[in-house]
């Protein structure tokens, strides 16, 4: 009898560790999960933990709950001013209602056709009504922003959540590549010329400018330096006449001594002039003082 009830415990036990192994389910921190029973959703199990099922009738689909990438391949859009661009744009997107995603896609691999789908038609939707150089400059940001909100609008209807898209390149075709960056080139210096233009139309009134300035100043200046000039000879000449006025004989022999000095400073100076001229008047008198002295004598 012992052994026959060991026996029946040792049985008991094993049943019951397998019903606990069938029944009993790890959810953890990555994972959402949704008890099946034959194919139908009963709960949806969104907090990490242990959970139960019903053993042999039900099963678990797990989800994550982690962000997912998705990378869909380049797409060759016509923009609106008639330009090509292959674009390539990467997303990021979550799952947040299981349920509503177990219903409407059921798995991941359905989940990111039907997702890359969307964002392809919205990317050519949006980038359709807008022009290269919008593309490439800071409206990109407003662009890209059009794009998350109409495929956020979408992809709720899967359970899914879209948390960014971007755009990671954005190329010219081969055949358009050249003529469009002949076409910027030409555009670059047609600028450039215009500023060239600008800069020298700019120096020119600068110049001009100057110029007129400089010539104003000179002429200031010679109009100062004659008023100047004329009043230093106005005082030479009243002081001339005073000196004249107070002795006349000096300034007369002043005079003639300016007159020697200036005609007589040089010694290759040659004058043939009358020995009783007036020029030698004071050259006479001295004669005549000396002459007169001797006789004394």
């Amino acid at each position: 009898m012992g052994k026959y009830a060991n026996a029946i415990i040792a049985v008991v036990v094993v049943g019951l560790g397998l019903l606990a192994y069938g029944s009993l389910f790890t959810v953890d921190e990555r994972q959402q999960a949704i008890v099946m029973q034959f194919g139908e959703p009963k709960r949806v199990i969104t907090e990490p933990g242990l959970s139960w099922k019903l053993p042999l009738i039900q099963n678990v689909q797990y989800y994550e709950r982690r962000v997912l990438n998705l990378d869909p391949p380049a797409e060759n859009i016509l923009l609106s001013d008639q330009k090509r661009l292959i674009v390539d744009v990467f997303a990021r997107y979550k799952i947040l209602d299981p349920l509503l995603f177990f219903q409407t896609v059921r798995t991941e691999g359905v989940a990111r056709q039907r997702l890359g789908g969307i964002i392809n038609g919205r990317l050519r939707e949006v980038l359709g009504n807008e022009t290269l150089s919008s593309v490439l400059s800071p409206e990109r940001t407003r662009i890209l922003q059009s794009i998350r909100d109409n495929v956020d609008r979408e992809t709720q209807r899967f359970g899914i959540a879209l948390v960014d898209v971007r755009i990671r390149r954005a190329d010219l075709p081969d055949e358009t590549r050249e003529s469009v960056y002949d076409r910027m080139r030409s555009e670059r210096e047609r600028e450039a010329a215009e500023f060239r233009a600008q800069g020298f139309e700019q120096s020119q009134r600068i110049t001009a400018a100057a110029d007129r300035e400089a010539t104003v100043i000179a002429a200031e200046a010679r109009r100062e330096s004659e008023i100047l000039r004329g009043q230093g000879e106005g005082m030479r000449t009243e002081i001339l006449n005073n000196a004249f006025g107070q002795d006349p004989e000096f300034f007369n022999f002043y005079r003639s001594m300016q007159a020697y000095s200036e005609s007589l400073d040089s010694e290759s100076t040659y004058m043939v002039l009358s020995p009783d001229s007036e020029f030698f008047s004071f050259f006479q008198q001295i004669e005549g003082q000396v002459s007169r002295g001797r006789a004394i004598q």
